[in-house]
């Protein structure tokens, strides 16, 4: 078959030698022509049913972890907005409170512990402040080396 693919036609085989090597080919597999490419395109068919399935899954896999992402930097109702493809109103508000924290002594402490101790530490701790501020209409604005800034903005109804 490869051959017959040959940019050069000097190189591709003639009519009778194909048609030849068809005739030995189906008498060693005692198939006619039309069953052989039924057979090969059920097969592809197949194959192809497969690869939809995988690439669908691996679709909703993608979309799951963007609408994960998407929740985790907006907040709910606008991440809501955006998935249902509606247009997100800027709003304002007359006042906000905000919350800055900072390890003291990070570095220092850093500095005489493991990076697993480091890392336990700040997993503890974080894990921490969203435990307690999940109780509040609280939402995480930025997390950004050592700081967390919060925004604690009061959304209608809910002060």
């Amino acid at each position: 078959m490869q051959r017959c693919w040959a940019e050069e036609p000097t190189e591709r085989p003639d009519f009778n030698h194909i048609r030849l090597l068809l005739r030995k080919h189906n008498k060693e597999s005692r198939t006619n022509i039309l069953d052989n490419l039924l057979s090969r395109m059920e097969q592809y068919a197949n194959n192809l049913e497969e690869l939809v399935e995988e690439r669908t899954q691996a679709y909703h896999e993608e979309k799951r972890k963007a609408e994960a992402l998407l929740y985790q930097i907006l907040p709910h109702s606008v991440a809501e907005q955006l998935k249902r493809g509606e247009t997100v109103q800027a709003e304002a508000f007359d006042s906000v409170s905000i919350y800055f924290s900072d390890i003291v002594g990070f570095t220092a402490l850093s500095a005489e512990s493991t990076p697993m101790e480091v890392v336990t530490l700040l997993n503890d701790l974080y894990t921490c402040f969203d435990a307690v501020i999940d109780n509040f209409d609280v939402y995480k604005l930025k997390f950004r080396h050592f700081c967390i800034l919060r925004s604690n903005i009061f959304l209608k109804g809910h002060f």
